[in-house]
């Protein structure tokens, strides 16, 4: 992690109750603009409920989590959104009518809060359009602009998702297993966005994945959730490597895991 950057997300504590069972436990870390975080362990570690609790998908039972120095435990999903934080997930059922163009421009249109200002609403559309053309071409679906969203096979969903992710620009990009359900040609579109995200130095990135080819790859650190609980957080070398993860975390969840 950079010495001189400062973290723009953080949890403390953050821990969520479901009845008697502790599904993440008093969970604090710090995440710092231009590293990725890939985020590990067994099935049922708790990490896709880790990130449900920073978007705001889930309300914890005790904890806070801080964008910017910001707590914005408080705040209902669409507002951490639009307060930076961006997750990709099923994004394309807020649009499933419309078509994979429409899509990417609502996106756009909701970042930038374009309204109706009659003298320059020409060239506001002139300027969604083009950067949504610019998004489609990244993602590999400009050839698809005009089909509906909810038309597109599994792969091309995903692709979209990140579309519209990008498109919203957040301060924090949050991937939850972006490869999954993919075909293996797919998979690198995918990855290369990611890593174009993480070359510009100002994103910070977290990566719920299971793949460990690529969080060896793409990741500047691991953090390991076991039973809800971070067991391990560092250099990924190391983390791989530690005893306590090779048996709690790559025992449970082989490398060798289908895709």
């Amino acid at each position: 992690m950079p010495a001189h950057q400062a973290s723009s997300l953080e949890t403390r504590d953050l821990t969520i109750r479901f009845g008697g069972h502790v599904a993440v436990n008093a969970v604090s870390c710090t995440f710092a603009p231009g590293t990725l975080t890939a985020i590990v362990g067994p099935n049922g570690a708790g990490k896709t409920t880790y990130f449900n609790l920073i978007s705001g998908q889930l309300k914890a039972s005790a904890g806070q989590v801080l964008l910017n120095g910001r707590d914005i435990s408080a705040l209902p999903a669409s507002a951490r959104t639009h307060a930076g934080l961006g997750r990709a997930f099923q994004l394309t059922s807020l649009f499933p009518n419309l078509s994979v163009m429409e899509n990417v421009r609502l996106a756009l249109q909701s970042r930038r809060q374009v309204g109706l200002d009659m003298w320059n609403v020409w060239s506001r559309h002139r300027t969604l359009i083009e950067r949504a053309e610019e998004l489609l071409e990244s993602v590999a679906l400009a050839a698809k602009r005009d089909v509906q969203a909810a038309a597109l096979p599994h792969g091309d969903q995903r692709k979209l998702e990140v579309g519209l992710l990008m498109a919203l620009d957040p301060e924090v990009y949050m991937f939850d297993e972006p490869t999954a359900g993919m075909s293996v040609d797919e998979v690198p579109v995918i990855l290369d966005l990611i890593r174009a995200l993480k070359a510009r130095g100002d994103k910070t990135i977290l990566l719920v994945e299971h793949k460990m080819d690529v969080v060896r790859e793409l990741a500047d650190r691991i953090i390991v959730l076991h039973n809800g609980t971070l067991m391990a957080d560092g250099d990924p070398e190391a983390v791989i490597a530690s005893p306590v993860v090779q048996q709690a975390y790559l025992g449970l969840a082989p490398v060798e895991e289908a895709a």
